[in-house]
């Protein structure tokens, strides 16, 4: 067997979603962020948009993004539905990741529909989630309803939406089987 096919195989069979609850205090430092975010680059992107935009958050900053958050959080909730439980987790991520990336959209509405874009983002997510995966830094997609409110906070253009909130950090949880259901039951062959 192709021994790239086999690594590659490897790498995503092994990708897990790594909460900041299980990451240590070790910095993951920026050389390995700029790995992460290059292979976001390498994502499929119709008629060449690449319409991936990130911000990091480091040290002082994802502090100042997790109390953003956690406001939001508040200023959202009515007062009976308020969870002071939620509310401090909102900070307690952001303080236990060793960065967070906002992943933001610049939409290209004249060349392509806003699914395309999103489709891009995903597709560049995942790069940066194997890649994550493959240096051992645990990362997850976030997707609270929070970041709906973001675009002044992170001063988005027009054109521009966040959809999601990417954690990272380095851990030391051992690697778990993946639960998946087989494959053979998600597909229809049709030769005729």
């Amino acid at each position: 067997m192709d021994n790239e096919y086999e690594v590659l195989t490897k790498i995503i069979k092994q990708r897990r979603s790594i909460f900041p609850v299980s990451y240590t205090k070790q910095e993951v430092p920026v050389a390995v962020i700029e790995q992460i975010l290059e292979s976001a680059n390498y994502a499929p992107t119709h008629k060449l948009t690449e319409p991936w935009r990130f911000i990091v958050f480091r040290k002082e900053g994802k502090l100042k993004l997790g109390a953003e958050l956690a406001r939001l959080y508040k200023a959202g909730t009515p007062a009976n539905q308020f969870l002071q439980k939620k509310y401090d987790s909102i900070m307690e991520k952001a303080e236990q990741a060793s960065c967070v990336i906002t992943l933001n959209v610049q939409l290209h509405t004249d060349k392509v529909p806003e699914w395309e874009e999103l489709a891009a983002l995903a597709c560049a997510v995942q790069n940066m989630a194997l890649t994550a995966g493959a240096l051992q830094v645990g990362a997850y997609w976030s997707s609270p309803g929070m970041i709906a409110d973001l675009k002044e906070y992170l001063n988005l253009g027009e054109q521009e939406k966040c959809f999601g909130l990417f954690y990272m950090g380095y851990h030391e949880e051992m690697p778990r089987e993946a639960k998946r259901t087989p494959m053979a039951d998600k597909i229809k062959w049709v030769t005729s």
